[in-house]
């Protein structure tokens, strides 16, 4: 099954990696079917573990074999023509998420297979994807999101195969990045819509600890004070009376429904009773009531960005903006 030959000018890693693709191909090995050990392989054509490793490697990068503790490497798939696989872990789905997600496929070029997978925020889910993923892909794209601590699990996987995406922690400051500066954006975006921010009496900041970053609330609560606004912060609309002379900020879509739903069943006027700024701009936020006013960065130019860097091995960190969109909700 394995073929070596001497002076081809074709790596032995290569010939062997030729060798399985080949028997996968003419039906010779098939999904479920154990392949020879490494063991078998080196002392057969007389080469060194390392050799045998290499080639082992990087078909399991690519998703065609995969090993089994105590039993041997086994093929996992018959695609021999995906030539690299990405790991991307966000925190949920979304729309805007969808939007950066797709973004980056479309920006992607050759056969490669990216895997989405979603931690929710919980710890020991994000722990368990990256260990159980250790070493079965040629990169790993993980938004940490505001879990604390991740370098612990992160740090198992190679540096210079891991890309952190939408925050940056302290702790992730060695990896390549493309990240937001939440504390910067909003600060600087509330700071541009000032003069309409002053028709309101009180600032309100629906922000969940669970799921939003800490830059947010800090640059938030800074505006405020430096501009001597009133302003409160609470984690839902549940059981809150909306008052005339409010400007909500809601980081999350299900809390802009639900106030355009309180405010319809009080009679309230979007902009002229109830202030409105949402985080993120999708189509829907531009249609709904006349439009809503945003603050978001661009999801499309993150996904293009983060497959360049990839395709191009790019170890940097690029910070992606974030602008304000003002509209009939202001």
């Amino acid at each position: 099954m394995i073929k070596i030959k001497k002076a081809i000018g074709i790596p032995k890693y290569k010939q062997i990696i030729n060798s399985i693709e080949d028997a996968i191909l003419s039906g010779t090995l098939k999904k479920g079917d154990q392949i020879p050990s490494i063991n078998s392989i080196k002392d057969t054509h007389k080469l060194s573990r390392d050799t045998v490793l290499m080639a082992f490697n990087e078909l399991k990068n690519r998703g065609i074999i995969q090993s089994i503790v105590g039993k041997g490497y086994y093929i996992t798939s018959e695609d021999v023509n995906v030539t690299q696989k990405i790991f991307l872990l966000f925190d949920e789905l979304n729309s805007f998420k969808e939007d950066l997600y797709n973004s980056f496929l479309e920006n992607l070029k050759g056969n490669i297979q990216v895997d989405i997978f979603f931690h929710h925020f919980n710890e020991t889910i994000f722990s368990k994807l990256i260990n159980d993923n250790v070493g079965n892909y040629n990169y790993y794209v993980i938004m940490p999101a505001n879990l604390t601590n991740t370098n612990k699990h992160i740090q198992k996987l190679p540096k210079d195969k891991v890309y952190i995406l939408d925050q940056i922690h302290e702790d992730l400051l060695e990896y390549a990045a493309i990240y937001q500066d939440f504390e910067k954006a909003i600060f600087n975006n509330l700071n541009k819509a000032l003069h309409l921010i002053k028709n309101y009496k009180k600032m309100i900041l629906i922000f969940s600890e669970d799921k939003q970053p800490q830059g947010m609330l800090k640059g938030f609560n800074r505006f405020c004070k430096k501009n001597k606004i009133p302003f409160e912060v609470i984690n839902s609309l549940t059981d809150r009376d909306l008052e005339k002379g409010e400007l909500y900020i809601m980081p999350d879509d299900k809390s802009l429904l639900q106030i355009i739903k309180e405010m319809k069943s009080k009679n309230l006027s979007l902009a002229k009773d109830i202030g409105v700024i949402s985080y993120n701009d999708t189509l829907l936020k531009e249609i709904v009531e006349g439009g809503i006013t945003t603050i978001s960065t661009d999801f499309n130019m993150m996904g293009q960005r983060l497959a360049d860097m990839i395709l191009n091995k790019e170890q940097i960190k690029i910070e992606n903006y974030n602008h304000l969109i003002i509209r009939n909700s202001l």
